[in-house]
């Protein structure tokens, strides 16, 4: 059996366990998806590799020292490749299995380039900026080196940098597909037609983890996990 990946994230201080920074407990949404894979040979990417707040994300020359979910997921899937992407520059971290490419979310050609060079990955998770905007077009550009059957997930949509409203104008994502699930049309504006059919045709299905407490945004999606067509 594959361990705890809360331990795991604990362990490495990665804030998607229960101890460190917010605290998402992400893990406990993730560990539904990946225990079957825990063994398996595959390529996976992380977008946002080190924990900081909106003025260190939008500073390329911010100091980094660790790539604590890298590690995480390194641990737990042994036989994985950890591919990484940010803004700022990994290169210094050396880790067996971990391949490092910096670039800009809000960069198509970044995001382009890195879809061509990285293999087919069985899942991506983008806990970059944040922004709408760069989480929309990171989608674009990346859904396409998903495998077959493999899963897109996009953190933390119940809070965006206020840098937000810099960025082409684009709606929220969470509310791109809480209405998905209902109409069936991916409505991103900022995209041509094509972009988004092609994207919304290859979705297989859509799976939330949603806001448990007593405050008011109870219910708010927190998570999207996009599974792919076979």
């Amino acid at each position: 059996m594959p361990e705890n990946l809360t331990h795991l994230a604990n362990k490495y201080g990665s804030d998607k366990g229960t101890k460190v920074g917010n605290r998402h407990n992400y893990t406990a949404f993730y560990s539904a998806f990946f225990e079957q894979w825990a063994t398996d040979t595959f390529t996976m990417l992380e977008i946002g590799l080190q924990r900081g707040d909106t003025a260190t994300y939008r500073d390329p020359g911010r100091p980094v020292d660790d790539v604590p979910s890298v590690r995480l997921w390194l641990d737990y899937f042994p036989q994985a490749q950890c591919w990484g992407f940010d803004l700022s520059d990994f290169s210094n971290i050396a880790i067996p299995r971990f391949h490092f490419r910096r670039g800009d979310l809000s960069n198509p050609a970044d995001l382009a380039q890195l879809a061509t060079d990285m293999p087919p990955a069985r899942f991506i998770i983008d806990d970059g900026s944040h922004a709408s905007y760069h989480q929309q077009s990171a989608l674009l550009h990346l859904f396409t080196a998903v495998e077959p059957g493999g899963l897109y997930f996009i953190e933390d949509l119940d809070w965006q940098p206020g840098y937000e409203s810099e960025l082409p104008k684009c709606r929220k994502t969470r509310d791109v597909f809480g209405d998905f699930i209902t109409s069936g049309d991916l409505d991103i504006p900022f995209a041509s037609p094509s972009q988004c059919r092609s994207v919304e045709g290859s979705i297989n299905n859509i799976f939330f983890l949603r806001a448990n407490s007593d405050a008011p945004e109870l219910g708010r999606i927190k998570m999207v996990c996009i599974q792919k067509r076979r």
